[in-house]
């Protein structure tokens, strides 16, 4: 690996329900295993911290913390033993509210969080307040890093977003149930391909509360090529060695002076008014 490539991972990995402690010990050893194969970025799913299938918010709000929180703190340390960063999900608690959360944490500490902006109705998602703030880009790792959680890859505006805000990967903590399987076959490519960016989306596998999750992680090229990823439901942490400055570069030239594209500064933007009301 040269010294312009970044090694960054994504951990498939089982999670057990309302069991925060058995959760962040399994974390901890995950970013051990990959931080000693040269990650510097490592992915974690959707609710890693706690489970997704609840039934209650009551039932769920004993299990929210806050950003910065035990979790991060707890993550952070062990990020900056590795000299690593880690993206997971967890539950955000703020007074009688709960989040579906992902966060962003290094050597340093938390660098960022995201508040699940678009909800299905599905598990906590049911019971859990919207997003209340813009779609950011964080600096980490080497890398600018834009952050989703799940069913927000299904609508396209939302990587877009932080695409035009200088992201070189969006990453997608998720817990896919059966009906995903289409999405996480095709959609994280188009993501990546039409952003012309990386994109990391982290599946949890398991069951839980009669829900069996899908598996099919994966990390695509800014062609919208798979690099990496685990076309199955069996635990795996998958590599990908990225090169930011394609991330950067938009313009393709594949054939000079007759078959060159930049889909950023190709849009039209002024033909796309509808798409905000």
């Amino acid at each position: 690996m040269n010294k312009e490539m970044i090694r960054v991972a994504a951990v498939q990995m089982d999670v057990a329900l309302m069991k925060p402690e058995e959760n962040l010990s399994a974390i901890e050893q995950a970013l051990e295993e990959a931080a000693g194969k040269g990650a510097r970025l490592v992915v974690f799913p959707e609710c890693a911290v706690t489970g997704y299938c609840f039934e209650s918010l009551e039932e769920a709000l004993p299990l929210g913390e806050s950003i910065p929180g035990p979790s991060t703190e707890r993550i952070g340390s062990c990020c900056s033993r590795l000299d690593v960063h880690a993206v997971f999900g967890l539950l955000e608690r703020v007074e009688d509210r709960l989040y579906n959360a992902c966060v962003l944490v290094g050597p340093g500490g938390l660098v960022g969080s995201y508040r699940k902006i678009h909800l299905p109705f599905l598990g906590i998602d049911r019971f859990v307040t919207p997003g209340d703030r813009p779609f950011e880009v964080h600096e980490a790792a080497g890398l600018r890093i834009g952050m989703n959680i799940c069913y927000d890859g299904s609508f396209p505006e939302s990587s877009r977003v932080m695409a035009l805000g200088g992201a070189d990967v969006v990453v997608l903590p998720t817990n896919w149930p059966p009906g995903a399987e289409c999405f996480a076959a095709h959609v994280i490519n188009t993501r990546a391909m039409e952003n012309g960016i990386y994109y990391i989306a982290t599946d949890r596998i398991g069951e839980e509360r009669g829900f069996s999750f899908i598996g099919g992680s994966r990390i695509c090229d800014p062609n919208g090529n798979t690099i990496d990823t685990a076309d199955h439901t069996d635990p795996a942490i998958l590599y990908a060695d990225i090169d930011p400055e394609r991330a950067r570069n938009k313009r393709y030239v594949r054939v000079p002076e007759k078959h060159e594209i930049d889909r950023f500064d190709d849009r039209q933007p002024r033909w796309y008014g509808s798409i905000g009301e």
